[in-house]
């Protein structure tokens, strides 16, 4: 063992493909490495740095990446969130850290960082009553069918067509809060949309998603297919990244009926399994090497001071 090697804390529920796949290589860049569950990570203010991880006795990691966070109640998860919040707090390099997570969970403050920042995104409400929804949906229907999303979903899960009040599903349904997005898929012998993966402000591997049915995710049966470089779509990514303040993230981008790029999501803890198939970069050796290289910057910042 290296004394002298970076310790990276990787957080995730199990060794899955992504997580072997970013150990190795972070392990290849020299790094000792940890697979840790947030669940296992605890405070206790009776000691100096006030976070407790496993195999890391009374020190901290020199930096943490975040591959999955267990579910869990909602004080469970807001605590795992903390003992991200803390590392950050106590100069631990975190990617992506609890910030950028947080904007991205939660589907309805992406939508807005990204329209603050003045990037494409569909039109976007969120409300916590039925009655409140059914209005949205009188009001909006005439300009075209909305989608419903879970607050907190992901890979393409629970999401359904709004085309009149009656499809509104009751409030217990979406854990009471209705997230309404104006649907502007095109049907062009099937449908497609696109994935767009960065890595520390750049985009280093996109694909088409297409599918027959207009929810596209691969989870959900969608194909990935490549795609040759867009410089539009990867600057888009790009500063969707930097809106919600990712340091790696998939950003998913559909082109409107005038041609126009506009995100959807922004997945800060992304898989890449469906991308990988489609692209040349190897997509957990760009994460490392990145991460590496910043992890680099905060310690010899650290040292000169």
């Amino acid at each position: 063992m290296n004394p002298f090697a970076p310790r990276i804390a990787l957080f995730a529920e199990t060794r899955d493909s992504h997580a072997r796949a970013l150990s190795r290589r972070l392990e290849a860049g020299g790094a000792e490495v940890r697979r840790i569950s947030l669940a296992q990570c605890s405070f206790d203010t009776t000691r100096r740095i006030g976070i407790v991880l496993p195999g890391y006795g009374r020190a901290l990691p020199d930096a943490a990446i975040v591959r999955s966070i267990p579910s869990g109640s909602f004080e469970a998860v807001t605590r795992r969130l903390g003992i991200l919040h803390g590392l950050r707090e106590q100069g631990v390099l975190v990617w992506n850290d609890a910030r950028a997570i947080e904007r991205c969970v939660d589907k309805s403050t992406t939508s807005f960082l990204l329209a603050r920042a003045g990037i494409g995104t569909p039109a976007t409400w969120t409300v916590e009553s039925k009655a409140e929804a059914e209005r949205l949906v009188r009001r909006e229907m005439m300009s075209g069918p909305l989608v419903l999303k879970p607050l907190f979903g992901a890979q393409g899960r629970g999401i359904r067509l709004i085309q009149s009040p009656a499809d509104l599903p009751e409030a217990g349904d979406v854990a009471g809060v209705y997230y309404l997005q104006r649907f502007i898929g095109l049907e062009q012998q099937g449908f497609r949309d696109y994935r767009v993966f960065v890595v520390a402000g750049r985009a280093i591997a996109a694909m088409v998603r297409h599918s027959t049915h207009w929810v596209t995710n691969v989870k959900q049966g969608g194909q990935p297919l490549p795609l040759d470089p867009d410089p539009e779509l990867d600057s888009v990514a790009v500063r969707a990244a930097a809106a919600v303040g990712a340091d790696f993230c998939g950003v998913d981008i559909i082109r409107n009926r005038a041609g126009e790029a506009a995100v959807l999501e922004v997945n800060s803890m992304p898989a890449w399994s469906g991308l990988q198939k489609v692209t040349e970069a190897d997509i957990p050796g760009e994460i490392a090497a990145a991460l590496l290289l910043a992890l680099d910057s905060v310690l010899m910042r650290r040292d000169v001071g």
